[in-house]
């Protein structure tokens, strides 16, 4: 089976290319742009794992690569997936995270993909009522939320009109090994670690009492491909991750726990969700999804491979498209 992965130099698509080699025979092709993750998070380049650099917004460019490798299952991890600047890059936002799925639906259409699995995100709850569940009614707070909504719609019309099979899950603050930690606007536990490792205080936005529930990125490696290959996850849309909620002061005071040392500074609260965690009945019922890395080992873990694999700051940074009320911490 010919198995196609977008994003694969980011974190959850690298570590997703690793675990395929070493549990399946699958052939394995990564797709990514290489502007914010690392190649050196994939595997070496061999008989079952071969890789394109190109950008997802080119279809002609994707078409070609699924006439050429003709995947079997595509797993759809390309995004960018900075939530709370997605208000100030609206325009690179819709591109990057709707124009560009449009396009991978498009070629799973024309070249007969046998499953699609998206990765979508539970910022499509909003404020909501957590712990939200899938049978919630979405309400993006932000235009990355909305973004991720609009996809899920669409990947379910191309089920209905042209018989695309899909799973779409919901992954949520996904951290662990491989992860690029130089982006300051995503994932509080790799901006507090690369904060820490460039002798700079943890920074939290307002109090620090906003919850959230940590998934280790080795936790859903084998939930992912059940995604792909169980006839039970067809067309279901599966919160994916942990229950266990901290607050982001409780996060930081972990990581101060690890390191044994760190400061932590107050800037000015910003437009973001709270609360945001859900409940995940439907991941272990139909992904077996466990939970094995407690949040304290998971970032200790993280933290130590950080130490062994430096990795130069991506070059990537996307410019703003609105500066009114742009939160002081950001102002360039």
């Amino acid at each position: 089976m010919v198995v196609a992965i977008t994003g694969s130099c980011g974190m959850i698509g690298s570590n997703l290319c690793h675990w395929l080699i070493d549990n399946t025979e699958h052939f394995i092709v990564g797709i990514d742009n290489k502007k914010g993750g690392y190649v050196e998070n994939m595997p070496e380049l061999s008989n079952r794992f071969h890789f394109r650099n190109f950008d997802l917004d080119c279809l002609s460019t994707l078409n070609s690569c699924f006439r050429h490798y003709k995947p079997d299952i595509v797993y759809h991890f390309a995004a960018y997936a900075a939530e709370n600047l997605s208000p100030f890059i609206r325009n690179y936002n819709y591109i990057n995270n709707l124009v560009c799925t449009a396009n991978v639906v498009n070629a799973c259409i024309n070249h007969d993909v046998k499953r699609l699995v998206f990765a979508s995100s539970i910022a499509v709850y909003g404020h909501g009522k957590p712990p939200f569940t899938e049978a919630d009614m979405p309400i993006p707070n932000d235009p990355y939320g909305n973004a991720k909504l609009s996809c899920e719609i669409d990947i379910k019309i191309a089920g209905e009109q042209h018989g695309l099979d899909w799973c779409i899950v919901r992954p949520y603050n996904v951290y662990g090994i491989r992860q690029n930690i130089s982006d300051k606007y995503r994932n509080v536990i790799g901006i507090f670690i690369n904060q820490y490792l460039n002798q700079k205080p943890f920074t939290i936005f307002g109090d620090g009492s906003q919850k959230r529930a940590f998934t280790n990125v080795e936790d859903i490696m084998h939930p992912l491909y059940v995604a792909a290959i169980s006839p039970n996850t067809s067309k279901q849309i599966i919160n994916l991750g942990s229950t266990n909620k901290y607050t982001v002061k409780e996060v930081a005071e972990i990581l101060q726990e690890i390191v044994c040392g760190g400061e932590i500074e107050y800037l000015d609260a910003r437009h973001e969700v709270h609360n945001a965690y859900a409940q995940n009945y439907k991941a272990v019922a139909f992904l077996d999804f466990k939970e094995t890395i407690p949040l304290y080992e998971g970032i200790k873990k993280m933290y130590n491979w950080c130490l062994k694999n430096r990795r130069e700051p991506t070059k990537f940074n996307p410019e703003y498209e609105i500066t009114k009320g742009m939160y002081k911490a950001w102002q360039r």
